[in-house]
């Protein structure tokens, strides 16, 4: 099968399977089978899509969805790069230092098994209830998956390719980033992928459990909505959430990708 078929076959298997699930969703919302509260648990799609609309025109108290989405993806976009530039500096410094790579292996070990929720309590103890909890939460979630697989690929990258490069007169830093850079491309990329993913859902979550009033976000707004029993205005903020997601993935990620570890034939 050749690729244009494939990515036609792809396009219609992804079709098919949306349609069958919202098809599922809307019997069950007609059908009653939750009882008297049916249409409250599960609203019917005319529903939720008049709720989408309605979230982004009048919003909560008159302020629109927009202004969340802003101020989440303000925060996100902080704390990403940040996260992102301390993965780079901290993973090259490990491979400069025998001691510091001991050392920085420990602390991601430690640390990448610390959900950023868990932690929440003490950075709101230490510097209370601001924005920067969540951008702190948000570093937190890609700095440590982000080093790993930079790490790895630093170390996946094969010996001639280091030896070649010293012989050509690379030391240390010159050596990391003309050989175990570019070598690591598709660690990096992964890495990048399972950061973005992992600060997303931090993210809404930190938001959603003690939402910043002076900086209100997507996971604030899917609060309220519970809050107050709008479940339809609630379900189609989580498209929200869905979409963009993608759109990240398939329209930043995915292009990345195709331009890099795709295009030097280093994945299929």
């Amino acid at each position: 099968m050749d690729e244009k078929k494939r990515k036609i076959q792809a396009i219609v298997a992804r079709t098919l399977f949306i349609i069958a699930i919202l098809c599922i969703w809307e019997i069950v919302a007609k059908s009653g089978v939750m009882g008297s509260n049916s249409e409250l648990i599960f609203p019917p799609l005319e529903a939720i899509g008049a709720a989408f609309i309605r979230n982004f025109q009048t919003g909560m108290a008159g302020v629109s969805l927009w202004v969340y989405i802003g101020n989440s993806m303000a925060l996100l976009l902080e704390g990403l790069l940040i996260g992102i530039v301390l993965a780079f500096v901290l993973s090259g410094l490990s491979m400069l230092s025998r001691v510091f790579f001991d050392i920085f292996n420990l602390v991601i070990s430690i640390c990448d098994l610390l959900p950023g929720v868990a932690l929440l309590p003490v950075v709101i103890i230490i510097f209370g209830v601001k924005p920067g909890v969540i951008v702190f939460l948000v570093v937190h979630a890609v700095l440590w998956p982000m080093a790993r697989n930079v790490l790895d690929g630093f170390l996946a990258v094969p010996r001639i390719y280091v030896e070649a490069g010293m012989n050509i007169g690379l030391k240390k830093s010159s050596l990391l980033l003309g050989v175990y850079l570019p070598a690591a491309t598709s660690y990096i990329v992964s890495g990048l992928k399972v950061g973005w993913a992992r600060a997303w859902r931090g993210l809404i979550s930190a938001e959603m459990i003690f939402g910043v009033a002076s900086c209100p976000g997507i996971g604030l707004f899917i609060n309220q909505m519970r809050t107050n029993m709008n479940n339809a205005e609630m379900y189609a903020t989580l498209i929200v959430i869905i979409i963009i997601g993608l759109v990240v993935q398939y329209g930043v990620l995915s292009p990345i990708e195709k331009c890099t570890v795709k295009k030097w034939g280093m994945s299929r």
